[in-house]
């Protein structure tokens, strides 16, 4: 079978992939995106906790720091200009015993040298009075953290693809590739062959495995995956919160925390549980149990039997437990040598936050 030659090929229809290919077609390219399920955004896009992010968790230089303090701003931008649902509601993350305190002053700390300068330090009366039934002794009010219709998203970014004349295939899984004659050859689980300029593996969960696939890639470029899978649960009945509502961050991840949707309906989540394969969503009921003291070292009067399973995603992450968080792993033809190829691994929280951001950083590596 012959090869059907195209100018980029976006492997990955999340929000990240979608992105990508949006900023590679408003720079002139003819884009094509394949998605291995049967639908755009099926896994980590659809599973999270669809917060836009503020930037003060991740490390002063850090890609994670710079492009979420960066796609924040994009991101509101867009939702705004294309009617996409979203609210600026703002986040509270909050010290319930003292030796937290100080925890809470390195967060503003490195906000601050982040670019984020909108943090409120609230003391507990302060805190309680635009909370009542929140229990602290302190906290930071992050006023620009906000929430999204990730959905909407993912639809209007594939709306703005296609009248660029973008295509999306679904139901397409990559068995392999190899780079060949200057270009690099795709070749599907169906037998279908492309021969793309350029090629952005934006697989997400799948991406490490997809890169190991790549001939012609050193494996030392291709890190090692690991799952972190985390469990939501809803509220059953009204929440008393109007505002997110954070504990100081943990190992893995950023704690139990409250996070609403844009309808007012309350979760909890996610909790940390690795596991050994990214297809591992189910949530086990008896999880909840352990939320429901998390959840009252901030909301003492969660009452008992209020937990409902919801869902589960899986972050993929790119260093395993017990290691400190990787940062984004955003890698072009400079480190790894084969030209027209950018592999992004490690795109865990804040990825839909950056995602705008993390699409003009492809293109600068596409040129």
């Amino acid at each position: 079978m012959s090869a059907e030659h195209v100018d980029c090929v976006v492997v990955g229809a999340g929000v990240v992939g979608l992105a990508v290919a949006r900023a590679l077609a408003l720079a002139g390219r003819e884009v094509l995106v394949l998605e291995a399920c049967h639908a755009i955004g099926t896994q980590t896009s659809s599973r999270n906790s669809e917060v836009i992010h503020a930037g003060m968790y991740y490390p002063t230089g850090s890609l994670k720091a710079e492009l979420c303090v960066r796609g924040k701003a994009l991101l509101y931008a867009y939702c705004a200009e294309r009617g996409i649902g979203h609210s600026r509601c703002g986040k509270f993350i909050v010290a319930t015993v003292p030796d937290q305190v100080a925890k809470l002053q390195a967060i503003q700390d490195r906000a601050i040298a982040n670019g984020v300068h909108d943090l409120v330090w609230l003391d507990a009366a302060q805190a309680q009075a635009e909370e009542p039934e929140l229990h602290c002794i302190a906290a930071l009010h992050s006023t620009s953290t906000g929430i999204v219709d990730s959905h909407g998203l993912m639809l209007s970014l594939l709306g703005d693809i296609e009248n660029l004349g973008g295509m999306l295939a679904l139901n397409s899984p990559l068995a392999l590739a190899e780079y060949k004659d200057s270009a690099i050859e795709l070749v599907a689980v169906d037998g279908t062959r492309l021969l793309a300029k350029t090629v952005v593996n934006a697989a997400g969960l799948q991406a490490p495995a997809l890169a190991g696939r790549f001939a012609g890639l050193a494996p030392r470029h291709v890190p090692q995956a690991y799952f972190a899978k985390g469990s939501y649960f809803t509220l059953s009945g009204r929440t008393p919160f109007s505002r997110l509502i954070y504990p100081v961050p943990e190992e893995a991840g950023l704690g139990v925390h409250l996070t609403l949707d844009l309808g007012g309906q309350a979760r909890f989540g996610p909790d940390v549980q690795w596991v050994d394969t990214p297809d591992d969503t189910e949530v086990q009921a008896a999880r909840g149990d352990a939320f429901y003291a998390e959840v009252r070292k901030y909301w003492p009067d969660l009452p008992d039997g209020a937990l409902v399973p919801a869902y589960a995603g899986i972050r993929p992450k790119i260093s395993g437990p017990g290691e400190p968080a990787r940062d984004f792993c955003i890698q072009g033809p400079q480190v790894h040598g084969v030209h027209g190829l950018v592999n992004l691994f490690g795109i865990e929280s804040p990825g839909l936050t950056s995602c705008l951001a993390i699409a003009e950083k492809v293109v600068a590596l596409t040129r």
